[in-house]
């Protein structure tokens, strides 16, 4: 795929701006922490911020990305998260920045993100074949975690040697060069032509199909939930290495960036695990049989604990990374091109619109009980949410079916 020049810039671009994304999700908190001495809850609304787009606009979101050219929807996404992030430094250089400002930038680079992810969701399809979806996926999301392993020891490293606002300069250029990349790309997409038909009736064909099929509802479930427990464990996951375990800003970068490497092995071995045990197995295998090790990520503290947090981290990132490569692939070749914008971001909604309720119940927990007890509580979640999945035929399978719905 890498010797395809369309899927190579695109798969450039995305990957160092995954690298910007990467820093600001721990410079983000950083600043909010270690400039404005900000509380748990202040720290977990930034989170929430972040996230609160999909409730709002998600699916109308996804109409407009089926009605229009996606590559230029994504282009716009890009200069618009990068003028947010730019507002920081400049904000504080001027001795008025305030947690206010931060959930702004956070609010409005989630707002552009919507666009950018169930854009690029309905734009791959025409850069590569059907036949070569799973290995897109699994290139794109491994540059990902890649990126995720690097990203936070790269914000360590200059809260330590200048400080946080430096990663959110790093992460504004990073969505010039995805620009950039978006820019230079010649496919031709299909473009649907402009429809008189009301933006309610297209957002309900997406969202029918989605409760219609048992596959895509089950995950969709199984989402909302994961996501709810997950996002509201890692809102808190720098404060608690920082101000619990008593780590300095540059280890809680790198330990984090280690706990990334499950993401790295999860894409790699995707493909070669659905060829040997069956793409619907290694979804359950992944996103069920590993959630478990995740209650010893609140064990962490100095020495030993440490090591218990990265191996539960490493473990189930890596399974929930290589469930998503797999199920994203079968979702691309399974869903009709001209729903495909609707349908992401249908199922988006319901996973992404629980991140901000997520964030700021885990927030309310750590203020009220402390931070190790919040993750406790989310991580029980996370750890049952896998039930959902387990009653969907998904257990009866060993292959998610082949070709599109409805063929």
């Amino acid at each position: 795929m890498l010797r395809d020049r369309e899927f190579r810039l695109l798969w450039i671009g995305e990957s160092i701006s995954s690298l910007g994304s990467s820093v600001t999700t721990v410079a983000l908190p950083l600043v909010a922490v270690t400039a404005l001495h900000a509380p748990p809850f202040a720290v977990s609304v930034l989170a929430a911020a972040a996230w609160l787009p999909w409730l709002v606009i998600g699916l109308p979101a996804g109409a407009w990305v089926d009605r229009g050219s996606r590559r230029r929807i994504m282009l716009v996404a890009d200069w618009v998260s990068m003028a947010a992030f730019l507002s920081v430094p400049l904000v504080a250089a001027l001795g008025r920045l305030t947690i206010v400002q931060l959930a702004l930038v956070a609010l409005v680079a989630g707002t552009a993100k919507v666009f950018f992810a169930t854009a690029y969701r309905a734009y791959l399809p025409a850069v590569v074949r059907p036949v070569h979806l799973l290995e897109a996926n699994a290139k794109l999301q491994g540059s990902e975690q890649v990126a995720n392993l690097a990203g936070p020891g790269v914000a360590g490293l200059f809260a330590q040697v200048a400080s946080a606002l430096g990663g959110l300069l790093l992460d504004a250029a990073t969505f010039a060069v995805s620009a950039v990349c978006l820019t230079r790309m010649r496919t031709t997409e299909e473009v649907r032509p402009r429809t008189r038909r009301r933006l309610r009736t297209e957002i309900r064909e997406g969202l029918g199909l989605v409760a219609r099929d048992s596959l895509l509802r089950g995950n969709t479930l199984y989402g909302c939930v994961a996501n709810l427990a997950l996002t509201g464990y890692q809102s808190l996951l720098v404060l608690f290495l920082v101000r619990d375990v008593g780590l300095s800003a540059g280890a809680t970068g790198v330990l984090l960036a280690i706990t990334s490497v499950g993401g790295v092995l999860g894409a790699a071995v995707a493909r070669r695990m659905s060829t040997r045990l069956g793409s619907a197995r290694v979804v359950l295998l992944g996103k069920v049989g590993l959630a478990p090790l995740g209650l010893l990520i609140p064990c962490a503290n100095r020495g030993f604990g440490l090591v218990l947090f990265a191996i539960a981290s490493v473990a189930i990132v890596a399974g929930v990374v290589a469930g998503n490569v797999v199920f994203s692939g079968f979702v691309q070749s399974y869903v009709p091109a001209e729903l495909m914008g609707r349908v992401s971001t249908s199922v988006q909604v319901v996973n992404f619109g629980a991140i901000p309720l997520g964030a700021l119940f885990a927030g309310a927990l750590g203020n009220a009980f402390g931070v190790r007890t919040a993750l406790w509580v989310m991580l029980t979640v996370f750890a049952l949410s896998g039930v959902l999945l387990v009653a969907t035929p998904l257990r009866r399978l060993r292959d998610l079916p082949a070709g599109r719905l409805g063929g």
